[in-house]
Parts: C-alpha cells; structure tokens; sequence
C-alpha cells in the first residue's frame, strides 16, 4: 500500500535493528494516502541525536538541526531528515521554538505538528498511526490544526500561510475554527522573514485552488502586500468588467498558467487601479495609465517581498505591456518582440488570456477575437526568413562595424540598432550583404551630415 523507496527502508532498518523506534512521518504519509509519489520522505524516532549519528556512523550526515533533533542521513545517495521525538518549548519570535524536549512518545511528537493532515507516521506493518484525525480531513479535504489553532499560529506564525498554501496546492477548504484563527491572527505575519513569507505566497498562487484561497483569505493576503486591500469591493463603473477589481484579479490568477512569474503578474497587474480611477461625465469608470503606476507599485512590493531579481524584472515587464492592445500588424509584432523579447511577449498572450477570462460574454468573445488575430501575427512573423527582434540576432555584428572605421564606443550601438529597425520594418533582409551595405551607406551619412555642420559653424 505504502511504496517506501529502498533508500528509506535501509536507514528505517538501520533505527530498528539498534533497538530504536522509527516511522516514515508527515508529508510523505499524506502523499501516500493521496496516492501521490513524496518528494521527500523524513523519519521520526525514539532515538537521541547522538545515538543517530551513532547508529549511521561511517554514513555521511548533515548536521545542521541537530539542535534541534534533526540528523540528516544521505541513505543511497538521497537526503533523509530524522528526528527525535521531541516536544516544542515557548516561541518568542512566532517562528522557532525556543528551546526543544526530545521525549519518548510518537503521540507527543505528532501533537506538536502543524495541521492533523501532517500528524500521521506508519507503523511497522504499513498500519498509518492517526491520532488527530488526519485521514478523515484527507477524505473531507480539509486543512485543520492539531489541538489550539490560535496557538499553533502563535508559535509559529509561517503555520499562517502553510494552511492557505496547503488549502491552494490540495484544493482543499480550510476548516472553519483554523480559518477563522489564521485570520485572526494575521498580524503575527508581520514578525516573519519576508523571503519566507514570499516562497509561502508563491507556493498559494500556483496551487489549482488559488483564486478561491486569495478570495477566502483576503485579509491575510491584504496583510502581506497592504496596497492590494484598496481593490476589494472597487467598483469598476465600466461596462467591460462585472466585478470589483480584487474579484477580477482573483479570477485572473486562476486563469493563468500556474507559473510563479505569470501567476504573480496577475495578482498584481491591477494593482495601481485604485490610484487612476476616475469616471467620465457619463459616469463610465476609466484607469489611464494604470498598467505604468501598477509596474512601479510592483516592482516596489516585490523588492519588500525579497523577490529575486530575475522574477520581478520578468513580472514587472508583463505588467507594463498588459493593458495593450495585441498588436494586428507585423510591424507592430516585430516592435513588440524588439522591446520586450520573444520570451515576454509568449507570456504576454497568456496574461491577455487570463485578464480576458473575467469579462460579460460580449465582451470576452471580441477579446478572444482579437487576441487570436494577434497570435497569427506572431506566428507569422516567428515563422519569417528575416525574423530578428535584438541586436544580437542580426547577421552583423560590432566586430563588422568597427571594421568599417566607426570608432569604439556609442556610435557602434547606434549603428547596429539603426539596422535593426529595418529589419524589424521588413525593409532590410536579415543577411549579411545587404546589411553592410547599409551600414556603409548609414556611416557615410553620418559623416557627411558631420561635414557639412562642420562647415556651417
């Protein structure tokens, strides 16, 4: 029933030949109940840390919780994280126990859990030891606390989102006593590592039950980033969305592809909706320029988020560009691709998509209509003999340029970028002959035009 991996059962046997208890615990045995492969399999035992690293002399072994009960045994290669039975001390900073009291009771162990879906071990003859109750919330799909949840969330306030990123991953409700606590004691989130708070939040918005999660639990998320709070309940005033921005966004993100940079991009493409409104004297809500104020609104939050580098600039650029029309022209494709590469623009039409799918069926039907058009476009630029949309695709290079007598510096970029814009008009094949030729006939311009102002001074 249970497909424990060799690896595993050889450090499991390894506990329980030396006279110790063992049991596969937590993630991997809901995985299993779920019939789903773990990722990763981690091991409780009666046994101290010593008498871990004892038992495993000769093996290799991360050490690094040790301090806490936890010897990390490479078995075959692969990482198993064992732990002594252990019970928590007090939790001043809301995030790591203070001090830990390694004990001999599994029960006790599993009492100091997080959720009663993670409080399982398996016995030895493949029997799953369930104190709590985790199997019934499996079979209910409900993400429930062990014991107290204003206390589990005050020992360790990360449990906070762990519940909306397991109720997101799993598609599973959160049990209404929990739920009504992980709100209530959103504020503790304030006291946690932003790049912690940032790899929960990731982890939320590619689950299958994102939106749901983000609309259920909008006041921890409005705890996290304060500037999406101003979205609830925004009446639009226009005849292109039926619901408020904060629904619209939710509905959004589900919508999209289940990648971090997409799925962050929608969460915050409206977000500087809110500070552009304004209504015409027909009383018909507009946001000009909300997709500029939304880029730099993001790229501010997600710098506070500790986001890497990478995600925000790629985030940041889709929200830039979201709010324009999908070019119809290949002129206007081959300008596009120029500006924010060929990679962008492959999201962009996802984000279009996803920021379509909330619309009155009129409405959604013209925007497919004409993103479709847009998607042809590109196809057929993509598919071109000449298609080059950066200086590093052209069949010349700077090393030509320099050859040609431009001196080192800025007038080679400027050369180069000259050719790229006939290229990208459809004016100049993308081929080596033709492209010296022009850039000769572009660098003796300039030198004339140079001549003839020296003249004139």
């Amino acid at each position: 029933m249970f497909p424990i991996p060799p690896y595993v059962h050889t450090a499991l046997a390894a506990l329980r030949d030396a006279g110790y208890e063992a049991y596969p615990v937590g993630g991997c045995v809901r995985d299993c109940l779920m019939g789903v492969t773990p990722a990763d399999w981690d091991l409780c035992t009666s046994a101290l840390p010593e008498q871990v690293e004892a038992v495993f002399a000769g093996w290799r072994l991360v050490e690094t919780g040790v301090k806490h009960g936890t010897v990390t045994v490479i078995s075959e290669g692969r990482p198993v994280e064992i732990t002594t039975f252990r019970t928590d001390g007090t939790y001043r900073d809301h995030r790591r126990p203070d001090s830990v009291a390694f004990v001999s009771s599994l029960r006790e162990d599993l009492a100091r859990r997080d959720f009663t879906v993670n409080a399982m071990a398996l016995g030895l003859s493949g029997d799953v030891i369930d104190p709590f109750g985790g199997q019934a919330d499996l079979r209910a799909g409900l993400i429930r606390c062990v014991g107290d949840p204003d206390r589990r969330f005050s020992e360790d306030a990360l449990r906070i989102l762990r519940a909306l990123r397991f109720a997101s991953r799993l598609d599973f409700a959160v049990e209404e006593t929990t739920a009504a606590s992980a709100v209530e004691n959103r504020a503790l989130l304030d006291s946690i590592a932003r790049e912690r708070v940032f790899s929960e939040l990731k982890g939320i918005l590619t689950g299958p039950g994102a939106g749901r999660t983000l609309r259920e639990f909008a006041p921890v998320i409005f705890q996290i980033i304060p500037a999406l709070a101003a979205e609830a309940g925004f009446d639009q005033k226009n005849p292109h969305h039926i619901h408020d921005v904060w629904t619209h966004t939710t509905m959004a993100v589900d919508a999209a592809a289940r990648s971090p940079v997409l799925r962050l991009a929608m969460l915050l493409h409206d977000v500087g909706k809110p500070d552009t409104f304004f209504t015409d004297q027909d009383g018909v809500g507009h946001f000009y320029g909300h997709a500029a104020r939304g880029e730099a609104m993001a790229d501010d939050i997600l710098r506070r988020l500790r986001c890497d580098n990478d995600t925000r600039r790629r985030v940041c650029l889709l929200i830039h560009y979201h709010d324009i029309r999908p070019p119809q022209t290949e002129r206007a494709m081959r300008r596009l691709l120029a500006k924010a590469g060929r990679e962008a623009v492959g999201q962009l039409f996802q984000c279009w998509r996803a920021d379509s799918a909330d619309r009155s069926d009129a409405v959604r039907a013209e925007n497919r209509a004409v993103i479709d058009g847009a998607e042809a476009v590109l196809e057929t630029v993509l598919a071109g003999p000449s298609a080059c949309f950066d200086v590093k695709s052209l069949a010349v290079n700077g090393r030509d340029i320099l050859a040609m007598g431009v001196r080192p510096g800025p007038a080679v970029g400027r050369t180069l970028d000259a050719l790229l814009e006939r290229v990208m008009d459809g004016t100049a094949p993308n081929q080596r002959e033709p492209l010296m030729a022009l850039a000769a006939e572009i660098i003796n311009r300039k030198k004339t035009d140079k001549t003839h102002k020296t003249r004139e001074e």
